[in-house]
């Protein structure tokens, strides 16, 4: 193996390959080696500081409407290469070309949005929160909040299953703030990330500096951050306590978002039947979770709550969409649902699956029917299984595992109280859906479930046609969750510009705001 075929990482504002034989990349459904990635041998206390001071000095030096339209510039780029994006996708994570659309023109999509959104902020320098406030009877001195870009980078570590979505969801409000923006993405998927990275450096649309890509180990990477930095994390709960235990977090006090673990549930109104389009909007939209993407999104339904009179229903009416769901290679046309992005994620998901079954029954098991054009010795396939608990409150393992694949689990419940109960002891998750006809108790179900989650996600008759999706994270709308969920959030509009500046109160005559506003714009969400 050569260094040639290593992906060069993009650092100090320069292209630089790692050392060493590297990390390999593999097509998950055909078992062939892509590419190999390494990060070794990088500079990386030189990478940080030259991105902390010649990155970030040219960006703050723009506007908020003048980064806006570097976005706009960067979502024309990546449209240009969606052809490739797409390809690399099927490749390196063994999706569909649908599913693949999800991340690819996901990233796209939220990348537009904070174009637009920087647009209405102009000229502006820094972000007025809030009114002025009287010191004192005189109306003279006054007290004004003010958000200013903080004066370091940004570090995402991101996870393995939205390798486009993932960089650009975090890098849009980042750069869009002033921050620049360091990408060290999942190891497994790591191609699509530093492609697109690489197809807008090429195009020199942002300040070198402004935006840098790592690839392969994260060793060291944290011990670079400095105080007025952040980092933000997606993944397991296991290497979020590792990054909130580490000095630069605990002690130097840096910036911290996670994203982790999340059993996600759907819920249905007590008040539902059988044959209630609440009921077939459930079932819909649980066999849509479990499959786009293989089951490999943050958001995906893991629990579903339906009263104790329907479960024998909805485990035959969810079976019988699962039926017709083809598993395999996703270069096929007939294929509905690809891989797992490799064989470490398989052998997780199915030890996952004997977990759950301890304290479950199989209601629906794939497996027994073949791959299409794909070698089950090779390829990282597992097959849609949805699982059953007629007792759930006597269980424990149903509350506290998430298998990140194909998989969820039918719960019974008696009373409204018991299922509230039942979908808390997740401990706090991304999102809960909620399907009813009733207005009334969607908005009780919102208000008794919002605490424990990021996004409470109701699907009614009406907007059935119109609803974004249970598991699809739409940028206008906060993205995070309590709890094991990991206490972050990002997103939400204009909101998510805050984890990148920094607040203060500026004390001074009404002159002096005055003087101070004239470079400001007034935050609106």
């Amino acid at each position: 193996m050569t260094t040639s075929s290593l992906l060069p990482n993009f650092l100090g504002g320069q292209w630089q390959t790692g050392t060493g034989e590297g990390t390999p990349l593999f097509d998950p459904v055909l078992g062939t080696e892509l590419a190999r990635v390494s990060s070794a041998g990088l500079d990386l206390a030189a990478g940080f500081r030259f991105a902390r001071e010649q990155g970030g000095r040219a960006l703050r030096a723009l506007s908020y409407g003048e980064r806006a339209g570097l976005l706009a510039a960067i979502v024309k780029v990546l449209q240009a290469h969606r052809e490739a994006y797409g390809e690399i996708a099927t490749a390196n994570s063994g999706t569909t070309a649908k599913d693949s659309a999800v991340d690819i023109d996901g990233g796209i999509f939220t990348l537009g949005f904070y174009a637009k959104q920087g647009e209405s902020l102009g000229g502006a320098h820094a972000l007025l929160d809030g009114e002025r406030i009287r010191m004192g009877k005189d109306p003279v001195f006054q007290t004004q909040h003010v958000l200013q870009p903080t004066h370091g980078v940004a570090l995402f570590i991101n996870a393995f299953n939205f390798p486009s979505w993932g960089l650009w969801e975090k890098a849009a409000p980042a750069l869009l703030s002033g921050v620049p923006v360091i990408i060290k993405p999942a190891t497994a998927t790591a191609w699509l990330t530093q492609r697109m990275v690489k197809d807008v450096i090429d195009a020199n649309i942002l300040p070198v500096g402004a935006l840098s890509v790592v690839c392969g180990s994260s060793a060291g990477l944290m011990d670079q951050l400095q105080p007025f930095d952040v980092v933000s994390f997606t993944g397991s709960a296991d290497t979020a306590a590792i990054i909130r235990s580490h000095p630069a977090v605990a002690c130097a006090g840096v910036r911290c978002n996670i994203e982790a673990d999340s059993l996600n549930s759907a819920l249905l109104d007590p008040a539902a039947t059988a044959d209630s389009e609440a009921f077939n909007l459930l079932v819909s939209e649980v066999v849509r979770e479990m499959t786009v993407k293989s089951g490999q999104k943050c958001t995906a339904i893991r629990r579903v709550f339906v009263p104790r009179a329907l479960y024998d229903a909805a485990a035959q009416a969810i079976g019988a969409k699962l039926t017709k769901i083809s598993v395999g290679n996703p270069r096929n046309e007939s294929v509905r649902m690809g891989s797992l992005v490799s064989q470490a994620q398989k052998a997780s998901v199915l030890e996952g699956i004997a977990k759950l079954r301890t304290e479950a029954e199989v209601l629906f098991d794939g497996s027994g029917v073949a791959l299409v054009d794909a070698d089950a010795a090779v390829a990282a396939c597992v097959a849609p299984t949805l699982l059953g608990a007629r007792e759930p409150a006597k269980a424990k393992v149903l509350h506290e595992v998430e298998v990140f694949g194909p998989v969820a689990t039918l719960m019974a419940y008696d009373s409204i109280e018991e299922a509230y109960e039942l979908i808390r002891r997740g401990e706090g998750s991304l999102v809960c859906s909620v399907y009813s006809a009733d207005p009334a108790f969607t908005a009780g179900a919102a208000l008794a479930l919002g605490s424990a989650h990021g996004r409470v996600h109701a699907i009614s008759p009406d907007v059935a046609a119109s609803q974004t999706g249970h598991g699809n994270v739409m940028p206008m709308s906060l993205h995070g969750g309590p709890g094991r969920a990991g206490g972050g959030e990002e997103l939400g509009g204009l909101r998510a510009l805050g984890f990148y500046h920094r607040r203060s109160a500026v004390q001074a005559s009404s002159a002096a705001l005055d003087a101070l506003a004239a470079s400001a714009v007034a935050l609106k969400y």
